[in-house]
């Protein structure tokens, strides 16, 4: 492995231009079939499996254009004095209702009046707007339109808000997130190599792969059927590692420079060694993305395999177009300086190696002191709750959130998510009376609120209930309910098939089968990247070693994403409206997202202390360099990614803060508890057993030379400036040998 990317990497360096002319050329073809590529069809919600789908697919067949995936609105009017069907106030209502219906997008504004969605008290009412495209495809002048014609109708008597999923209008400045992450990215990154040139490699890589794999996903949108959101994830993903493949190629080069290599030299030898363990961070993080094939979400599943493919094209460009691009620089990049020499402290004695010193002697005190504290965040995963976010989740100054509250107030909190109840007579014949009977079943359970008249379809032989819970969505009440209409007993005493769809019912479905997927998810990607690393790292404790790190970091950061949105602890601090269920779709996104860059500093950190310990170092020196050399790169890498994510903070959206503070945070334990503190402990305690590999297994898994071994012989010998002084591997190993087990 090492031997063929050395050569890549020395082929890119003498045909640079040609490099940098192919990777151009690319992303201006991939411009151009983007741009002349169809329209994204709108993102498919659909959850196959699940009985809300099933039931959603029933009615789409019954009812075609009444149960339509377009998007939808609720505008809510309120008096607080008088009544709402007051002469001049209906007037004021019915006028609203007019202007809705007049936008080319809509297919159907409702009169309240003559719908009957008026509350008890007479103070409220609503209007159910239906738009003939999804909310994906509505334009933004039909959004304006909405949001103009709801302030318009305001007035000092009369209460107008909107919500639903017309209502929520695209993100302004929908790129200012990952502008303050890569404002972040260029001054860690000039603070980490002290040079403008050096700093600017890996962001105008990392740029131009997200570019093209931007335009390659919009041009395969109509052909493959990707979603209008297939591109945040695969940006997200394909900026971080971009930034952290390119800065581990740079520092090597640099490194490899300050041993007496020439440039040529340099620029092979770095994407021979670290280019190797870019490939292999690359194929874990890969193996993390595809595996969300298994929850069998479909828009997980694209998204899995676009930012997958936007990983791959991070790695080429780190294999290629960085040594290319090195080449060109020539002397702009050169080796870092020598660390000043303070008094008392060798050559070297940087904090990473200080750090690393402090660790080996005291390994038990560190691991105990690492595991108990993530173990003590972690604590709040027990009361894990999930869900989706909805209107209740918005923070009180929008609209959204003000609809929802006046109609709790007016109709009752469980008609903000009414369940959908599909009703089939069994024999498969007229499904009026199995409806009546239904009605009536469903009427006397607990938490109903109302059951609305049966509906039946043109042939039929199917009905539809609407049924109001008497609680909030999302409430255990509701939950129970749910359950009671699914239950076979009730299907069997009304002699029908009963399915139970909605909005509510699927958000029940949809956190059941993340749920229920997250443990294969968990196994499948744990378990090949284990074998991976095996091949790796030539070992079992350093693969075991890294999965229990990867567990502890994950379930500490899904305890810190319950305590404050689920407890609502910091709940004010961190700008979150209602604390409420998790999302959904937290806790397996952040296995996938935090598993690929966990193991992105594994590789990097460990594949130096196997180097030097290859090379001959005792196992203490060999964790002493392997923080000299990589100690700088992985914290300058974790604190980008900390930033790109903690910027998602600032948004309105609670998932997007949700996402935002859990990879935060998650990167943030993983970077500096696990691999900078157990890590180290662990490999201390281990000592030689960390890197040794049964003499079965030795037999069976090929070499893939990831330290370069075999380039020694190939390469100009390295300086004598390259190696430690002797006095300092005496002081490290000196330093280890009190610790236990060492």
């Amino acid at each position: 492995m090492a031997s063929f990317l050395c050569k890549l990497g020395r082929f890119s360096f003498r045909k640079r231009w040609f490099v940098v002319v192919v990777w151009t050329g690319l992303l201006v073809l991939a411009g151009l079939l983007a741009a002349r590529a169809a329209p994204a069809p709108p993102n498919d919600f659909s959850m196959p499996g699940t009985e809300a789908q099933r039931a959603s697919d029933l009615l789409g067949d019954g009812f075609p254009g009444l149960y339509a995936d377009g998007a939808t609105a609720r505008v809510v009017f309120r008096v607080e004095d008088g009544k709402i069907s007051d002469p001049e106030v209906r007037r004021e209502v019915e006028a609203t209702v007019r202007a809705l219906g007049a936008d080319p997008q809509v297919s159907q504004a409702t009169d309240p009046f003559r719908t009957g969605s008026v509350s008890k008290d007479g103070s409220t009412a609503y209007s159910q707007v239906s738009y003939e495209v999804s909310s994906s495809h509505l334009k933004d002048s039909s959004r304006s339109a909405l949001l103009k014609t709801v302030a318009d109708a305001r007035s000092a008597t009369l209460t107008v808000e909107a919500g639903g999923n017309a209502v929520s209008a695209v993100t302004a400045g929908g790129h200012s997130k990952e502008a303050i992450g890569l404002a972040v990215a260029s001054v860690v990154l000039v603070l980490t190599f002290g040079s403008l040139v050096a700093a600017g490699l890996p962001l105008l890589t990392a740029l131009l792969g997200v570019g093209t794999g931007s335009c390659v996903i919009k041009a395969l949108s109509a052909p493959l059927g990707l979603g209008t959101t297939t591109t945040g994830l695969a940006t997200m993903i394909g900026l971080a590692v971009g930034i952290d493949y390119a800065l581990f190629v740079v520092s090597r080069y640099r490194a490899e420079l300050a041993r007496g290599r020439d440039r040529e030299d340099a620029a092979a030898h770095a994407v021979g060694t670290a280019g190797s363990a870019v490939v292999f961070a690359g194929t874990t993080v890969v193996i993390a993305l595809v595996g969300l094939l298994v929850v069998n979400i479909p828009l997980l599943t694209q998204m899995g395999f676009a930012a997958a493919g936007t990983v791959v094209l991070a790695v080429l460009i780190a294999l290629t177009l960085i040594p290319a691009l090195l080449g060109i620089a020539g002397r702009r990049i050169g080796p870092p300086r020598p660390p000043r020499r303070r008094k008392g402290r060798k050559a070297g004695d940087g904090l990473g190696v200080r750090w690393a010193r402090f660790v080996v002697r005291r390994p038990v005190a560190v691991l105990l002191t690492g595991v108990a504290a993530l173990a003590a965040v972690a604590v709040p995963v027990a009361s894990l709750q999930l869900g989706l976010p909805g209107d209740a989740s918005q923070p009180v100054s929008t609209t959204q959130r003000r609809a929802y509250d006046l109609v709790t107030e007016g109709f009752g909190p469980g008609f903000n998510g009414p369940l959908t109840v599909v009703v089939q007579a069994a024999a498969g014949g007229p499904a009026k009376a199995a409806a009546e009977k239904t009605a009536h079943q469903v009427s006397g359970l607990d938490d109903v609120a109302s059951v609305g008249r049966p509906r039946l379809s043109e042939s039929g032989d199917t009905a539809v209930l609407n049924v109001v819970p008497a609680s909030p969505p999302g409430s255990e009440q509701t939950s129970d309910l749910l359950n009671a209409l699914r239950d076979p007993g009730l299907a069997h005493t009304a002699d029908a098939r009963i399915l139970v769809g909605g909005s509510t019912a699927m958000n029940a479905d949809v956190s059941q089968k993340l749920s229920d997927a997250l443990l294969p998810y968990l196994a499948l990607v744990v378990g090949l990247a284990f074998l991976l690393l095996i091949a790796v790292f030539r070992s079992l404790l350093v693969p075991l070693k890294a999965a229990l790190g990867f567990l502890l970091s994950v379930l500490a950061g899904l305890g810190a994403v319950v305590a404050v949105f689920q407890w609502g602890w910091l709940a004010q601090f961190l700008g979150v409206a209602q604390p409420g269920p998790v999302i959904s779709m937290m806790p397996i996104f952040m296995v996938g997202v935090v598993f690929g860059l966990a193991m992105d500093y594994e590789v990097f950190l460990v594949t130096r202390m196997r180097e030097a310990y290859v090379h001959g170092r005792t196992p203490l020196e060999a964790i002493a360099d392997g923080f000299r050399h990589s100690a700088r790169v992985v914290v300058a890498a974790a604190v980008i990614m900390i930033s790109v994510f903690a910027a998602f903070m600032g948004s309105d959206e609670q998932m997007l803060k949700t996402i935002g503070f859990g990879l935060a945070i998650a990167v943030f334990f993983d970077a500096f508890v696990v691999r900078m503190a157990i890590v180290p402990a662990v490999l201390a305690l281990l000592g030689d057993r960390a890197w040794r590999l049964p003499r079965l297994l030795d037999r069976l898994v090929p070499n893939l030379d990831v330290e370069g071994e075999r380039l020694a012989a190939a390469t100009v010998p390295a300086a004598p400036a390259a190696e430690e002084p002797a006095a300092h591997r005496d002081e490290t190993a000196e330093a280890g040998r009190p610790g236990p087990g060492a």
